[in-house]
């Protein structure tokens, strides 16, 4: 079963959507400058409307371990993701599970990266575009991706209702991420959308197991 995580949440509404449509987590953004940033204020008031089973992943970039600590202080986030340039040590420091996010391109060496980061929770796959570290809507090769990665695979980059399909089925992620791809603007989530990308993991995952 694809595990789903929607990312770049908001609004109380669109999480209570989210957790209601059958998501398994959420990703609040602590980079400032995303469209998708949420204050260490938001971010709580955003966990704390959740119903229980759904993951908080706070997504962080190059940010200073003081400014992921205060985060962690206030908000019971489940999960860190890191999305820049960070070191495995850096990575571990917080006593938290963490994923890390790779850009991918070509000479990208993935298992290198797996074994760099064997501390990882998993590691989070996303388009490499110059100059933005996540978020932009954009897809990468698939095939760019080993079939024997030593760490669990979060799909990213450019996911939406019409491609999540054919991507679960090539590459058999341990989970899925989308943010712009179930949006109305930035950082305001659809509810036609969301479900609409739920339905089409779960029809996957119906067909992949018969």
């Amino acid at each position: 079963m694809t595990r789903v995580k929607i990312c770049g949440i908001t609004r109380v509404e669109d999480a209570l959507t989210v957790a209601h449509s059958g998501a398994d987590a959420i990703g609040l953004v602590f980079y400032e400058r995303s469209p998708r940033h949420v204050s260490i204020a938001q971010a709580a008031q955003l966990a704390a409307a959740l119903p229980p089973f759904v993951s908080v992943v706070g997504l962080f970039v190059n940010a200073s371990a003081e400014a992921v600590r205060e985060a962690l202080t206030a908000v019971p986030l489940d999960l860190l993701q890191f999305h820049g340039d960070e070191s495995p040590e850096y990575c571990a420091q917080f006593g938290k599970p963490y994923l890390k996010a790779i850009r991918v391109k070509a000479g990208v060496d993935l298992l290198q990266c797996a074994a760099c980061f064997h501390t990882a929770r998993g590691l989070l796959l996303d388009a490499h575009v110059e100059g933005i570290p996540g978020g932009t809507g954009a897809t990468f090769d698939w095939t760019l991706i080993p079939k024997q990665l030593p760490l669990p695979v979060i799909l990213s980059g450019g996911l939406d209702a019409g491609n999540v399909a054919a991507a679960i089925g090539q590459v058999r992620p341990y989970a899925v991420d989308v943010s712009s791809g179930v949006e109305a603007t930035k950082g305001i989530k659809n509810a036609a959308k969301i479900a609409a990308f739920i339905n089409e993991v779960n029809n996957i995952d119906l067909q992949l197991s018969r």
